[in-house]
């Protein structure tokens, strides 16, 4: 094993100084927020959100577009993030990737923090899911389907295909 470079920290040092930075919510605690109004943003990635299925109402933003897509200065934002007042609650299978992914948002600005236990305790609590063939989230630009749709099958379901 190698030394550890000035500076460098392990992964479990970064979550735990993300985790520091966020006031995290119960699965019961998001969908209370989420129903009065919040975003609730699915990063995980097309694979995961097939075999698990996905809130319905929320944003599906892959991990790697995140940023781009919530910075309401940039170019690639999504065309209804225009400002600060967002309240962005971010959810990951396991509630790991999206600490890290809430703190980047409060980077951003924005008042954003993530779901505990992901959509594993999200499900296991019996909030709202649907398989992703329901077409019950929306994809943001760059965010891949959980399925492969047919034409046919996202003409009649409304979805983007």
């Amino acid at each position: 094993m190698t030394q550890r470079p000035d500076g460098a920290r392990a992964i479990g040092e970064i979550l735990a100084a993300a985790r520091a930075r966020l006031t995290r919510l119960t699965p019961a605690e998001a969908f209370e927020e989420f129903c009065a109004g919040a975003t609730l943003i699915d990063i995980r990635p097309a694979g995961q959100r097939a075999v698990a299925g996905e809130v319905p109402g929320s944003v599906v933003v892959e991990r790697n577009h995140l940023d781009w897509r919530f910075d309401p200065e940039s170019d690639a934002r999504l065309p209804w993030v225009t400002g600060y007042e967002l309240r962005p609650i971010v959810i990951c299978e396991e509630g790991y990737t999206s600490s890290l992914a809430a703190v980047a948002l409060q980077e951003l600005g924005l008042d954003a923090t993530d779901v505990i236990g992901g959509y594993s305790a999200w499900a296991a609590a019996g909030l709202p899911t649907a398989r992703p063939e329901e077409c019950a989230a929306v994809l943001a630009p760059g965010a891949s389907p959980a399925v492969v749709l047919t034409s046919e099958f996202a003409r009649t379901a409304g979805c983007a295909s």
